[in-house]
């Protein structure tokens, strides 16, 4: 029997055994994750520390909707990135077709990116994505793997008081572990199929005693390619992460700490492509749609199964970025509160070279934007501690974000006979099939902001067990961007009526646009606690986020011009309802927490896909006039006897265009003509209705020197679209993922495992894709096939 094979027979074994130990423990619990650390408690539940509001906090004291999951947690179930975070919290949601196209919702709101380059860079995010209490302005940064976190907290709605910046949907805060003056270290080494190859290494101890520790920490994770090209047997797709991290933590009292980082990453691979999934019909002239398109140069795909992961693609593809930098948290403490000061510079660098045609025509050659951000931040906050009648949070923040790119975009032989066909204009003038060969584009975009902001909250205790809280913010943003390209190549012609088809391609844009925008946002919070084990609030909150500019060139108008007053897009802005309750029962073995919701907003800023082009598929920003999202989620752990704990999670979520007159139009709705269709009381795209996760750890005593520990946790969402004209197209089905480890963990500090991602190698489509050109032609993200490996890890 080969070692696969071995591998395999362990993974049933193991898959049977969480069978037996859901069957017999299922009705102990309801849904979803509360534990953090995941660790045995014989008294029950253990305790959970947060820091949602910027201060050390017991999560079921806290009146607000947090998913917390631990680092234990995270090694356990092989959590190493934050796609991988979306199977333990239901009510996060991830798309991304390549790192810098990343975008994260929370109950269904943020920022949606739906292909290969629709990335705006005047767009900022929805979700706040935080590292060590450092905001992360781009979502790509998030795309890296985790390396060494001690606590991730997603805090669900709107954050605008605390956290500020750009989190009307929510935020995700990472903890880090921190220096120790105790010596320490880890090692974990994990090899699977594919080659899959992911290396963890930690140490830490004290440089001086009780005054300078350090923290040093590593990673690197590598995996085969899973998409195979026919042509060239190359597999597409790899992954090759590589991080590391060092820090020092200086105590020179027991009043003052300094905490310095410095950080860097990468991501260097054969990435990121899709393949053919479907193809949709328009009403569009047959002789313009894919299947008439592809016959008349003999052409097919490799396989019209997307599960067969195969690809043709003739353009290069390769993916080269990378993002770091350094900070420095200090923290005084003073008579009755905290004075911190988080200071922080980051970089982040992108190259990527796609074949954005997804095909084996040579419609276009290549399609990349190198881009390059900076940005600075600067926040001063004052915290009150201890447990007393009064508590208060205060604070000024500031950060400026610089970003600069280069689009460049070249199209090949195919390209006229694809996208513009054999005739333009009104005089049916002839195209020559070269028209676009070789007609490209080139140009820089920059793109600042400088954000500013005042913040404050109270809590109150006027009653034993009533707290108030109120909470407001002050932002003022300013921005700029410059868009400037030029077109070159091609076929010199002097016909009015060619130029017109080349331009109706690509086009020199050349503008600028600022936007200014001041906003007062804020949330008040009435929590009372019914008895000492049970917590109920109800809270109002109101988030911002500030206008955006169109980074990505501007759409055109009837005329074939661009549209200059959609340069700029409106601030958005949303209002929140909530009611929770916060619960632990049966002497702490169960915690049940569960929230309420409706969430309306105002010009809601999306991504829109010009589906009236006939053409490029071009990606612009826009605003919605009104969504609302209204639903309900439950997380649940409950503690079985000392060696098993069982976590569950559930998300319920009805998200609708409330008001969206002229929104783009489905495919199936799309003809000649530049149409708007409305899309008032349809779906939201990109939020699946329910959203469930259940999970379980078991330990079982062997020997006295160590035990067997079994970990699995599975995630089913249901469908949902995949692009914002809500065409019956580019509906995504519903997914279950399941994942899990059968393994020995010895008191002598080492564990040895055998992990399986996707047990039942379940097939389903990560994002999707329609073909520039609107043939119908939709291409697919396919799920990673099932991969098993073993895992090796020790402490000291």
């Amino acid at each position: 029997m080969t070692m696969r094979a071995h591998l395999r027979s362990l993974a049933e074994v193991g898959a049977s055994l969480f069978a037996t130990l859901f069957a017999t423990g299922a009705a102990s619990a309801q849904t979803a994750p509360a534990d953090a650390a995941g660790a045995e408690s014989p008294g029950g539940v253990a305790d959970i520390v947060i820091t949602a509001r910027l201060r050390s906090e017991d999560l079921q004291s806290v009146p607000l909707a947090v998913s917390v999951v631990g680092g234990t947690l995270l090694d356990q179930s092989y959590t190493i990135n934050t796609q991988g975070l979306t199977t333990l919290v239901p009510a996060l949601n991830y798309s991304s077709a390549n790192p810098r196209n990343t975008a994260f919702t929370i109950r269904g709101l943020g920022s949606s990116v739906v292909a290969v380059s629709q990335a705006n860079d005047g767009l900022e995010p929805g979700v706040g994505f935080y590292v060590d209490q450092v905001y992360h302005a781009r979502p790509a940064t998030a795309a890296f793997d985790f390396s060494d976190v001690e606590q991730i907290e997603v805090l669900r709605g709107p954050q605008g008081t605390l956290f500020g910046k750009n989190t009307t949907a929510g935020a995700i805060s990472v903890t880090t572990r921190t220096p120790s003056f105790t010596p320490g270290a880890t090692e974990e080494i994990s090899y699977g199929d594919y080659d899959f190859l992911q290396v963890k290494v930690s140490g830490t101890g004290p440089i001086v005693d009780d005054r300078l520790a350090f923290r040093v920490s590593a990673l690197m994770t590598r995996r085969d390619g899973v998409i195979r090209n026919s042509v060239t047997g190359r597999d597409h797709n790899r992954i090759g992460n590589q991080a590391v991290r060092g820090q020092l933590l200086f105590t020179p009292t027991e009043t003052f700490r300094l905490r310095l980082t410095a950080d860097f990453a990468n991501f260097e691979s054969d990435c990121c492509t899709q393949v053919y999934l479907r193809v949709g019909q328009s009403l569009r002239a047959p002789a313009r749609q894919y299947s008439a398109l592809a016959a008349g140069l003999g052409y097919a795909p490799p396989s019209t199964n997307a599960y067969d992961r195969l690809t043709d693609i003739d353009a290069p593809l390769g993916v080269d970025t990378n993002e770091g930098g350094v900070s420095a948290i200090a923290d005084w403490t003073l008579g009755g509160a905290t004075l911190t000061s988080v200071s922080a510079w980051r970089f982040w660098n992108w190259d990527a070279s796609n074949d954005r045609d997804y095909t084996g025509i040579p419609i276009q050659l290549t399609q990349h934007i190198p881009s390059r951000q900076d940005q600075f931040s600067q926040e001063l906050r004052l915290a009150s501690y201890g447990d007393g009648p009064l508590g208060y949070v205060a604070g000024l923040y500031y950060v400026r974000q610089t970003i600069t790119g280069r689009p460049i975009s070249i199209y090949g032989p195919a390209a006229a006979y694809w996208l513009i066909g054999p005739t333009t204009g009104a005089n049916a003038t002839p195209v020559p099939a070269n028209l676009l060969d070789g007609y490209g584009q080139d140009g820089h975009t920059r793109f600042t902001t400088d954000s500013y902001a005042a913040f404050g909250e109270v809590n109150w205790r006027p009653l034993p067990r009533l707290t108030l809280t109120a909470g407001l913010r002050y932002t003022h943003e300013h921005k700029e961007g410059d868009y400037d390209t030029t077109v070159f190549g091609g076929l010199e012609t002097g016909s009015a009526a060619l130029n017109s088809a080349k331009r109706s391609i690509l086009r020199p844009q050349s503008y600028s646009a600022s936007d200014d925008d001041g906003s007062l946002s804020g949330r008040g919070n009435i929590a009372w606690q019914v008895t000492d084990t049970i917590l109920g609030y109800a809270s109002y909150a109101r988030g911002f986020k500030s206008g955006g500019i169109n980074m990505s060139g501007l759409p055109l108008d009837a005329q074939n011009q661009p549209a200059l007053a959609t340069a700029v897009v409106d601030p958005e802005r949303n209002t929140t309802y909530e009611v929770g309750l916060k619960t632990r029962l049966f002497d702490r073995h169960l915690v049940l927490n569960l929230a309420g919701y409706r969430t309306d907003v105002k010009d809601f800023q999306a991504t829109i896909v010009d589906s009236t082009q006939t053409v490029a598929l071009r990606g612009y920003l826009s605003n919605i006039p009104k969504v609302t999202v209204k639903g309900v989620e439950a997380d649940a752990t409950a503690q079985i006897g000392r060696n098993l704990q069982i976590r569950g999670s559930l998300a319920y979520a009805h998200g609708e265009y409330a008001d969206y007159p002229a929104g783009p139009c489905p495919l199936e709705a799309q003809g000649s003509a530049t149409t708007a269709c409305d899309l008032t009381g349809r779906r939201l795209s990109g939020l699946p209705r329910w959203s469930e996760t259940i999970g379980a750890d078991y330990a079982l005593p062997v020997g006295g020197s160590g035990a067997i520990v079994l970990h699995a946790d599975s995630n089913w969402r249901s469908g949902y679209y995949g692009d914002p004209s809500l065409s019956r197209f580019t509906f995504i089905e519903g997914y279950n993922l399941t994942n899990a480890s059968i393994g020995y963990r010895s008191d002598a500090g080492w564990d040895v495992a055998l992990f399986a991602r996707n047990l039942f190698d379940a097939d389903y489509i990560q994002n999707l894709t329609i073909q520039a050109g609107n043939s119908g032609l939709i291409l697919g993200t396919p799920s990673d096939p099932r991969l098993i490996g073993v895992t090796f890890r020790a402490r000291q």
